[in-house]
């Protein structure tokens, strides 16, 4: 079962070569522990570009190929759709911003909250890059970071309607997050004795209950945007996080 779930957590989450299953499917819906499960492998990957020699900048944007390359864009996109949401002007109903997160037109929102996510990711690894292997370490924690997002939204949240966000979402409560948090506690002491990847692991629960907020308050519930754009910041606040504790300490 939890090797269907993984398989199933990889297939939805990843453009790995792990197949498209029903049962996988459904086993990963069920087991909210097998997104952390499945950042390991992908935070594996992720980890080569620190660990090839190549100039600081060059690590940064490799790292950003990789991520993409491993995961697709749909979190990506689901950044721009909030974004776009987000900058909407004035008083606007949650319902009025659920339609302009199914609007597939881009705006400055999406332009501008993309942006500051690649830029950020690309920043934080390039500084990483003069520290190969704790880069890697580091690296691998806000990947894993990143995943218990995605669960911590999932098991928090409440869909606003019937789609992606309510299937992975419906069956689980807040009782569910519990397995996840132990499934992610290996990634915390990947830097030990420096907290460098405890903090980022920190931080990354900090962008989830972010994004679980602010999508309560704007949007009325999480969705598969939602879901998928808690990923992203979730990273993102991981690596700069991480970056900064680790120079502090």
């Amino acid at each position: 079962m939890a090797l269907s779930a993984v398989r199933g957590a990889l297939g939805f989450l990843t453009r790995l070569p792990v197949g498209h299953r029903e049962r996988d499917w459904n086993a990963f819906r069920a087991s909210p522990a097998a997104f952390p499960l499945a950042a390991y492998p992908v935070g594996l990957v992720l980890v080569v570009p620190f660990l090839l020699g190549l100039d600081a900048d060059l690590t940064g944007f490799a790292f950003l190929l990789g991520i993409y390359a491993v995961t697709g864009v749909a979190h990506a996109d689901a950044v721009a759709d909030l974004g776009d949401a987000a900058a909407v002007h004035g008083d606007a109903t949650p319902e009025r911003r659920r339609d302009v997160l199914k609007d597939s037109a881009v705006g400055v929102g999406a332009v501008l909250a993309l942006a500051l996510v690649l830029l950020g990711t690309w920043v934080a690894a390039a500084t990483l890059a003069a520290l190969p292997l704790r880069a890697a370490a580091l690296a691998l924690a806000a990947e894993v970071g990143a995943k218990l997002a995605m669960a911590t939204v999932a098991c928090l949240g409440d869909a606003t309607h019937d789609g992606l966000g309510a299937a992975v979402s419906d069956s689980l409560s807040a009782r569910s997050l519990v397995l996840p948090l132990l499934v992610a506690l290996p990634a915390a002491l990947v830097t030990y004795p420096n907290p460098a990847a405890a903090t980022a692991l920190g931080a990354a629960l900090l962008a989830a209950l972010g994004v679980l907020a602010w999508s309560r308050r704007r949007l009325g519930g999480i969705n598969g945007d939602v879901i998928g754009a808690s990923n992203e910041f979730a990273r993102l606040a991981a690596l700069l996080v991480g970056v900064i504790a680790w120079t502090h300490w």
